[in-house]
């Protein structure tokens, strides 16, 4: 099983920025295609953004030109650079394959509320 920590959630106040950080435990990590996903309060978990092994993007609407996916393959790690935060943004964060395993990191709160 693989391990997912995220990390980098917290606070901010709307239209702030966060950077999350997802490490990963396996060595298979550059084949795999990668997603950050949310769950809200209330609400199913989706996903805002995703990134191939080839470094394709994707994103869902209310994310688009705010979030950004990377992935750095050298340290098994993938992140979401977060700009221009909203309180409806405010959600516990994960990453995971896409499509997901079917087990899941502890995942990282982000609350944005002035």
């Amino acid at each position: 099983q693989v391990q997912l920590v995220e990390s980098g959630g917290g606070l901010v106040q709307p239209g702030g920025s966060l950077r999350l950080s997802c490490r990963t435990s396996s060595s298979m990590f550059v084949f795999y295609a990668m997603g950050w996903y949310r769950q809200a309060p209330g609400k199913q978990r989706e996903l805002v953004a995703g990134i191939t092994s080839a470094g394709t993007t994707k994103y869902t609407d209310s994310v688009k030109g705010r979030f950004t996916i990377s992935r750095d393959n050298a340290k098994n790690t993938a992140y979401l650079q977060m700009n221009s935060l909203k309180p409806e943004d405010t959600a516990v964060y994960y990453c995971n394959r896409d499509p997901p395993w079917d087990y899941w990191g502890k995942g990282t709160l982000v609350t944005v509320s002035s």
